[in-house]
């Protein structure tokens, strides 16, 4: 008797599972006859590039700066698909950006500004991670794998990135030393701002294409810019700190201040014949056989309390472009069959 009992409750929950299968796959067929749309997943991993916007490259040359000095990203994620054209998704992206005055002003119609003469460079390996809302502008259809052939969007979110700068050490065997501990502008001394934090939010905005590879992948282009909350992505924002500051440590002493430096650290290339023009351009008299690195410390180039950086008032930002490949997650798992 108690076998029978046990074998009706089985047979019972069975059956009743079996409603339920029958149930929530009719629900799942009328619900994509009648239009409304199936939620879904999908992880994507990218490679592109990475600009920098800063003091070391300016807005007012944009081609030159975007493309000058570009380095790489990668990047992973997760989308969630919520409407045909609203979803959200996280992610990592892991960037390198750099900037260099040499590389920048070399040419002719530059080495006669103040920015060759100062003489600066960074590199800066960025690690974000953002939440981005996505508008799709081309809607999906009622299904994952249903999408469009082609689709476009628009992003945008916040971020979370840490920074650390560092600049190259020719005195040193090429060593890539971090900036922020030397407190390059005076940070962290009395009479100086704080030492800037390593972390920083910044909002992501941007655009991209999507093509559909076949039901499980598709593969898309994109260009993200972030606005981000620092201006010293660069360790430059300021003025010249009072070089005494630096007396018991001639590494930050040679970092705060290389307008004096002969050569340029990362290209090796001599500077004193773009430092002629520049004297003989920036102050009026000199004569042409004069050494450019003795004129600018009578002029005071590099004293303390004058300009460093060349945009106190604008923040550093940066621009990442990458093609990725999504893969789109099943909207349900398929148990295998009994046997």
């Amino acid at each position: 008797m108690r076998r029978k009992s046990e074998l009706k409750k089985v047979s019972g929950a069975l059956s009743m599972i079996l409603i339920l299968s029958f149930l929530m796959t009719d629900a799942r067929v009328m619900a994509q006859s009648r239009g409304i749309f199936m939620p879904y997943s999908s992880v994507g991993f990218g490679l592109g590039t990475s600009n920098y916007y800063g003091d070391m490259a300016p807005y007012r040359r944009p081609i030159a700066s975007t493309f000058t000095m570009m380095r790489w990203s990668v990047a992973g994620n997760y989308t969630r698909h919520f409407t045909p054209r609203l979803a959200a998704r996280a992610s990592f992206t892991y960037a390198r950006i750099a900037g260099d005055d040499y590389v920048m002003n070399r040419g002719s119609k530059h080495q006669s500004n103040i920015f060759f003469a100062r003489n600066l460079h960074f590199r800066n390996d960025l690690k974000e991670f953002s939440v981005q809302g996505i508008f799709k502008l081309t809607p999906d259809n009622r299904s994952y794998d249903r999408r469009p052939q082609f689709g476009a969007y628009l992003f945008a979110g916040i971020a979370l990135t840490a920074h650390n700068p560092k600049a190259l050490d020719s005195l040193d065997n090429g060593t890539w030393v971090k900036l922020q501990p030397l407190g390059t502008e005076g940070q962290g001394n009395a009479g100086y701002k704080d030492k800037y934090s390593l972390i920083t939010f910044a909002i992501p905005v941007g655009v991209g294409v999507r093509y559909k590879i076949n039901s499980r992948f598709d593969i898309s282009a994109e260009l993200g810019f972030r606005k981000t909350f620092t201006d010293y992505l660069d360790d430059v924002a300021g003025a010249y700190a009072d070089p005494a500051l630096f007396a018991d440590s001639p590494v930050a002493a040679h970092f705060a201040n290389r307008t004096q430096d002969r050569v340029a650290v990362r290209k090796g290339a001599d500077r004193t014949e773009g430092l002629q023009k520049f004297v003989q351009a920036n102050y009026v008299g000199t004569a042409p056989d004069a050494d450019p690195y003795a004129v600018m410390l009578q002029n005071g180039f590099g004293n303390p309390g004058t300009d460093r950086g060349n945009s106190p008032s604008l923040k550093d930002n940066y621009l990442i472009g990458q093609i990725q490949i999504h893969y789109i997650i099943p909207a349900q798992i398929k148990c295998p069959p009994l046997r």
